[in-house]
């Protein structure tokens, strides 16, 4: 038995870099940065930075198209692919990607200029104050 899955929650770098293939799909690379924070053995607080490069195929490459932008807060699952390639002097290179099976769009950094697109209009989730909760009372209830 095998198990390749990665979970990963972490600020965007940088705007999205999309790409169309020639049948028109759509492929999305993010920056991706997971930050770690401890003290070390002297109790000075430390803090260390793993940048991930996330590959988005199709629909979650729109996603990422139409909402994501440097200092969004995500939350990815995939898997961890790594390519080769040879260069023009014959070199081999390699490079360990993940490879998105699903995003969720959690927020993002305090201080960001990151925004919607004009032709993208935000969905506002109302709110209920514990005062209107309670003017309800629990004989509204439906079950």
């Amino acid at each position: 038995m095998a198990l390749n899955k990665v979970l990963l929650i972490g600020n965007v770098g940088k705007d999205p870099e999309i790409r169309h293939l020639e049948s028109g799909t759509a492929v999305a690379t993010i920056t991706l940065a997971t930050s770690e924070k401890f003290k070390d053995r002297s109790g000075e607080q430390k803090e260390v930075t793993e940048w991930h490069t996330i590959v988005a195929w199709r629909n979650l490459a729109e996603l990422a198209e139409n909402f994501i932008r440097k200092g969004s807060q995500i939350y990815v699952e995939g898997r961890i692919r790594t390519r080769s390639w040879e260069d023009q002097n014959a070199q081999k290179h390699y490079v360990t990607e993940i490879e998105a099976q699903n995003i969720q769009l959690l927020g993002r950094r305090e201080g960001t200029t990151a925004t919607v697109r004009p032709q993208q209009t935000p969905v506002t989730t109302p709110v209920i104050t514990p005062a209107e909760l309670a003017e309800d009372g629990p004989d509204d209830l439906p079950f």
